[in-house]
């Protein structure tokens, strides 16, 4: 759910900016742990992928993820596609049949150099086994005959791409982890499964003996969505070479080297883009279905909704590292932002002591904010939300998630703490008539109202239905919540439309709801 946030927030943002932006999201459900999960839960194969294709569907859907495809691998279009690309691979000969041995992760469906097994004792059995040093998952000692790619003759295009593309992989040190692995050499890659042992796959085009890969055929599902393969005249229409994939930092080789490997090889150019993001653990250990060491996103979704959830992941995930989950930590969070956000608005908008509508009716004009005077307090809060979206903007550009939104909660809480600093209650009309009002009350209550109105318009890619409930109440049209918009003074007519009678904007979460214990994995064995 993670990485569809955070690819759902990028496209957002370029939406934002007034750009047409696409999102494919979706499963890979071939090979042999699919195959097994299948045989565990007692189904056929193509019913459990159904299932889990359902329930990840629904989960992207339950997260307001705005994808435009949903990617499955069993579909027919795609198998033709990856079919299509593997005949082109072994036209060119960069595929060839082989004998291949070694120890192979049912788990991560790869083979592990030797280099990378250890041998560990399984506490409970104290049984010994051999493991992936890089995952902890277990590794079979395998020997078939199959076919390879001549992975190992791309080395220097690689090299040359990473050295061009110095921010091809975020974060950096990623990026010189990557690097490291190709200029210590590279060995072919097996492509190809037997098919007496892994039967759920793509069957090699002429040989019914093999399937292809599932890393081969998986990765091939991006450009896919985009049309691959295309009519000459539409090359590249669907939008590829996309700008940006998000991954998880468990599956960079597969991307950040036999991606662009295989692109590279049929004449096609890798994403502009990867960012590998951290994983979330729960008390510092990795999640794990067997230990109920889990979370169940709906759960928490249904808990404190899916805007307060996604806006929590963004906040608090790190790329370069990993980042603990905790349910007391998001309640905490979500109080935080209660009080600074949905009490801010609250307290300006519902006030009986002022009427919102004319103190803007007044100031909103061509030279209303001009003819306003500012103390030394109101123009560091003036400058703070007039400049906001230019300060963000490298951070966004960049796709840096959690910085912009960082800057944006930043000023919220600095106009949250002005607006109250300034005590607006205090020096209503001594009469008690809230239509009869200050020029120092008026010049509090604009630059409140714009911080949120701003700031609101900001929030849209991280909760768009909060950030669109906010703007309600403030009244901005739907035609004034653009990239444009969010400075200073952009929008002269929101005033009038204020809604002193909308729901409150984060409610109070029940304590019964609120519990320190997690755990609760998805409704599939995926």
């Amino acid at each position: 759910m993670y990485s569809m946030i955070l690819a759902d927030i990028i496209k957002r943002w370029q939406q934002l900016k007034g750009r047409r932006a696409l999102l494919s999201t979706g499963v890979d459900e071939h090979g042999l742990k699919v195959q097994k999960a299948a045989q565990k839960a007692d189904k056929p194969t193509n019913e459990f992928c159904d299932s889990a294709a359902k329930v990840f569907s629904g989960l992207a859907e339950h997260a307001h993820v705005s994808n435009d495809y949903f990617a499955r691998t069993t579909g027919a279009r795609h198998r033709d596609a990856v079919q299509y690309a593997w005949s082109m691979l072994q036209d060119k000969e960069y595929i060839y049949e082989s004998k291949h041995e070694g120890w192979y992760s049912i788990s991560d469906e790869t083979f592990v150099p030797e280099s990378g097994v250890d041998i560990a004792v399984d506490p409970a059995t104290g049984r010994k086994r051999h493991i992936s040093l890089e995952t902890g998952k277990v590794v079979e000692w395998t020997s078939e005959t199959n076919y390879k790619f001549r992975l190992s003759a791309f080395k220097d295009q690689l090299l040359q791409h990473y050295k061009d593309n110095p921010e091809w992989i975020t974060p950096r040190f990623q990026y010189d982890l990557v690097r490291k692995e190709v200029e210590s050499g590279l060995q072919d890659l097996s492509v190809s499964r037997p098919s007496e042992r892994v039967q759920w796959g793509i069957q090699v085009p002429h040989d019914p003996s093999q399937n292809i890969y599932v890393w081969l055929d998986a990765l091939l599902n991006y450009t896919v969505q985009a049309g691959y393969p295309w009519a000459p005249e539409k090359r590249f229409a669907g939008g590829w070479p996309a700008d940006v994939q998000v991954i998880g930092k468990d599956i960079i080789r597969f991307h950040c080297i036999y991606w662009p490997a295989f692109l590279i090889a049929l004449d096609l150019p890798p994403p502009k883009r990867i960012i590998a993001h951290g994983h979330w653990t729960i008390g510092g250990e990795k999640m794990s279905k067997s230990t109920g060491n889990v979370v169940n996103p709906f759960t928490i979704v249904n808990t404190y909704g899916v805007d307060a959830v996604r806006w929590f992941l963004a906040l608090e995930g790190k790329m370069e590292d990993d980042s603990d989950y905790n349910n007391l930590t998001l309640a905490a969070k979500y109080e935080e932002m209660r009080g600074k956000l949905g009490n801010f608005l609250t307290r300006l908008v519902r006030s009986k002591r002022w009427n919102m509508r004319k103190a803007l009716k007044t100031t909103l004009t061509p030279r209303g904010l001009d003819s306003l005077h500012f103390e030394k307090e109101d123009e560091a809060m003036r400058d703070n939300i007039g400049h906001l979206r230019d300060r963000i903007s490298p951070a966004v550009d960049c796709h840096d998630i959690r910085a912009s939104l960082a800057q944006i909660m930043q000023t919220i809480a600095e106009a949250n703490a002005y607006f109250h600093n300034q005590e607006p209650w205090r020096i209503v009309s001594k009469y008690g008539d809230p239509d009869d009002m200050s020029p120092r009350l008026l010049t509090i209550l604009t630059l409140a109202a714009e911080s949120l109105r701003i700031c609101g318009i900001l929030l849209q890619p991280y909760m768009p239905t909060k950030a669109s409930q906010l703007l309600d109440q403030l009244g901005v049209d739907e035609s004034h919540r653009s990239w444009q918009h969010a400075v200073l003074g952009a929008d002269t007519e929101y005033g009038q439309r204020i809604s002193t009678t909308g729901k409150v904007l984060f409610p109070v979460i029940p304590r019964g709801l609120v519990s320190p214990r997690v755990g609760g994995a998805l409704p599939c064995e995926k």
